[in-house]
């Protein structure tokens, strides 16, 4: 049996049946797991997401991240509890050695003068400040147990040297003393609490957040170059979506990335092939019925002047028209370039067009940006949309234009019967006319808001029916993108 994975590369044919292996556990789990515990575990899965990063970087920057603090956190717990310990313990059993010798001294046959010069010459290579003073001065001790020096550095006294102690602490706790109980004696020795506590701990944590940071930082130069191509092939698709070229963009990245970008281009010379073949057998279809067309018209025209010839010139009219309609629709202008265009001005010639004594046309568009689209078929829209607004209004139509956060809003209004709600995607559909329409004798195929969405759709955008502040009805056209001044 042929195997499905890609031959040659061994670590991603093991990745391969890894992910394979996972899928197939958790399809079994879900497959035998209660209902309850499925609900909750979705649920689950739903809150976490909602939660997460949505871009591609952010998600993979906390892979990163989040099992590196983790790591952060274990090193720190364990690795560092236990090194301080031990070199904690080191320094006071160093430090219990030195006090025990200094015992040794004190409890030598020697003179109150010469003993404690013994002691000062011994004490000060220690870094040790000792002190004898009469007996029965120990005092109360103020050992605190929950303290690492003050727990390890009585443990070592009561261990080694055997005799009664007290620990106390002085100069906010930057310095310790201890006092023992000699024959005849009491040793008082206080010494700097660096001596027997390992104060330079927060140098391996500051190496380990440097070179987190620094492993983050690298990882991020990483992410951001594979980002890159997957980027680069969704703006080459939105592009093309938008009837744009982008002939600067080439696979690259991953394997997986180059793949999907050759298949990319493979659809889109696949489109455009198809694109070509429709457009020219259009253009032989439009050729022969216009000609047909032509010769009706020269024939009613040799004709004397009838009541019947009027009459068939009006239906010659109406065929041509839907003729143009038809081909407009299934041509589509998709291999129109796209370019700039003004939109205040395209906006005002659409209305001046059918500014007929129908209706009263009025736009608000001074002052919007430019935006990219393609001329023909964006006038298209617009007349078709304005078209519908003059002929079933009630004689008032509105054209206003937003811009806001990336996306170009075109508003018709008018103030004619509407259209309910259970109809407003019914009217979208090719050569469907409402009774309304039906019943008037004005010429339609019902294809104009079929082009109008079919050009919006082609730019990225949509378009959308609402009730209109003039008490009819109100097309919205959404384009994304406007060109931003400077």
């Amino acid at each position: 049996m042929a195997s499905d994975l890609p031959p040659g590369n061994v670590p991603s044919n093991l990745m391969h049946r890894v992910d394979r292996a996972i899928r197939t556990l958790r399809g079994a789990v879900a497959r035998h797991s209660p209902d309850v515990l499925r609900r909750v575990w979705n649920g689950a899965g739903i809150a976490v997401n909602r939660r997460l990063p949505s871009g591609l970087l952010g998600r993979s920057l906390l892979i990163i991240v989040l099992p590196m603090l983790i790591l952060m956190a274990v090193l720190t717990g364990v690795f560092m509890d236990r090194h301080w310990a031990m070199v904690t313990d080191r320094l006071s059993t160093a430090v219990t050695r030195d006090i025990g010798a200094l015992v040794a001294v004190a409890e030598m046959p020697l003179g109150e003068q010469e003993k404690q010069t013994v002691l000062a010459r011994v004490a000060a290579p220690l870094a040790l400040n000792v002190e004898l003073l009469p007996p029965g001065q120990i005092g109360r001790s103020s050992v605190d147990f929950v303290d690492i020096v003050h727990r390890m550095l009585g443990e070592k006294l009561a261990t080694q040297i055997h005799r009664p102690f007290a620990i106390r602490t002085h100069d906010d706790g930057q310095e310790i003393e201890v006092r023992l109980a000699l024959t005849d004696a009491t040793l008082r020795v206080w010494f700097q609490r660096s001596l027997a506590y390992a104060t330079n701990w927060h140098f391996f944590l500051v190496w380990m957040a440097s070179t987190a940071l620094v492993l983050i930082l690298i990882s991020v130069i990483f992410i951001r170059n594979q980002i890159k191509p997957i980027q680069r092939l969704a703006d080459a698709a939105d592009a093309i979506g938008r009837g744009q070229l982008a002939p600067e963009f080439s696979p690259s990245g991953a394997r997986e990335v180059r793949k999907a970008a050759h298949a990319f281009i493979g659809m889109r010379r696949r489109i455009e092939r198809q694109i070509e073949q429709r457009t020219t057998m259009l253009a032989g279809v439009s050729h022969d019925l216009r000609t047909i067309l032509t010769r009706f018209k020269l024939e009613l025209a040799l004709q004397p002047e009838m009541e019947e010839s009027a009459a068939m010139r009006a239906d010659v009219s109406e065929m041509e028209a839907m003729l143009n309609a038809y081909l407009d629709f299934a041509r589509g202008d998709v291999d129109e370039p796209a370019q700039e265009v003004d939109l205040d001005g395209l906006l005002t010639a659409s209305a001046r067009s059918f500014d007929d004594g129908r209706a009263d046309i009025g736009v608000e568009a001074s002052g919007c940006q430019p935006v990219v689209v393609r001329p023909t078929a964006f006038r298209r829209l617009v007349d078709n949309i304005v078209s519908n607004a003059v002929r079933y209004g009630g004689g008032h139509v509105f054209i206003r234009v937003e811009q806001r956060e990336g996306w170009t809003s075109i508003m018709v209004d008018d103030d004619g019967a509407g259209i309910p709600d259970d109809e407003r995607e019914a009217v979208f559909r090719a050569f469907y006319r409402r009774d309304e329409a039906r019943n008037q004798d004005i010429p339609g195929t019902g294809l104009g808001l079929s082009i109008a969405r079919d050009v919006a759709r082609s730019h990225g955008g949509e378009i959308s029916l609402a009730v209109s502040p003039e008490g009819g009805l109100r097309v919205i056209v959404r384009l994304p993108g406007f060109r931003l001044p400077g």
